[in-house]
This record gives structure tokens, sequence and C-alpha cells, in this order.
């Protein structure tokens, strides 16, 4: 018999709201966050202000990268 495993996968908003109230991202943050991305046909309208929200926090500063 095989035993199916289903892992919770968090949301993109839910990622993007982790990831900006901690003011980090990891290297596994963002391999977790582009995995949900490109598991995607189409990205919603809310998906892509998230992300724009991630990608402005990280170029001006308030979101750094830590390994």
């Amino acid at each position: 018999m095989t035993k199916e495993v289903h892992l919770h996968r968090p949301t993109v908003e839910q990622m993007v709201e982790r990831i900006t109230a901690c003011g980090k991202i990891s290297r596994a943050d963002q391999q977790q966050f582009m995995s949900a991305l490109l598991s995607q046909k189409s990205i919603s309208q809310t998906e892509q202000e998230l992300i724009n929200q991630v990608f402005e926090r990280l170029r001006s500063g308030r979101l750094r990268v830590v390994d």
C-alpha cells in the first residue's frame, strides 16, 4: 500500500506576509517562493502586486537576504 503525503504549501500571500513581517528572506524562502510561482500557470493581479512588494522592499533595503 502506498501512502500519499500532502505537504502544506503556503500561499504566495502567506509567504509574503511572513517575509515582510520579519524583514528578511532566506535562500530557502526564495526557493519556496519561486517554486510556488513557477508551479502556477498564471499569476493573479494580487499575486503580482505582492511580488512587486517583495522586490521593492529588496531594492529599497527594507528586506535583507540571509543565508
